[in-house]
């Protein structure tokens, strides 16, 4: 997966964590992912959903007779706007979700170096006016 791809997905919700910690499966989960979503059935069925037909979804969101198509769980958290499945998952496996951080992408990496050498800029610059004003003797670091 590229940089450009990480940034391009849409903001997510936060789960709270004890909530994930109640889900005692996978499909309960994926359950609650799209609950949180708010959205319907529907949503996830057809050409632009994560399974064709809405038996499909519902042997999987409902008695969990069917496996989840484990290449769509990207685009399934994208559309449901949070990422239950996969802080279960993370759960589920022992680690700490309450601990995770995203990637920093180029772009932010680049967002952050401007703004910590605007910064530093604007503190050299306010020595530099209060030396001329008369105020100053300690140069910022």
């Amino acid at each position: 997966m590229s940089q450009f791809e990480l940034s391009a997905r849409p903001p997510m919700h936060v789960v709270d964590p004890a909530l994930i910690a109640r889900q005692p499966t996978m499909t309960k989960a994926l359950q609650l992912c799209q609950t949180l979503s708010g959205l319907d059935d529907k949503a996830f069925i057809g050409s632009g959903g994560v399974v064709k037909d809405a038996a499909q979804w519902s042997r999987i969101m409902g008695s969990g007779q069917h496996n989840f198509p484990q290449d769509q769980f990207n685009k399934f958290m994208d559309m449901a706007g949070n990422e239950a499945p996969m802080l279960w998952l993370l759960h589920s496996r022992g680690y700490d979700i309450t601990a995770l951080r995203k990637l920093e992408t180029e772009t932010e990496r680049a967002l952050r170096i401007e703004r910590e050498q605007t910064a530093k800029l604007r503190e050299r610059l306010a020595y530099a006016e209060a030396i001329l004003q008369g105020r100053g003797t300690t140069m910022p670091v």
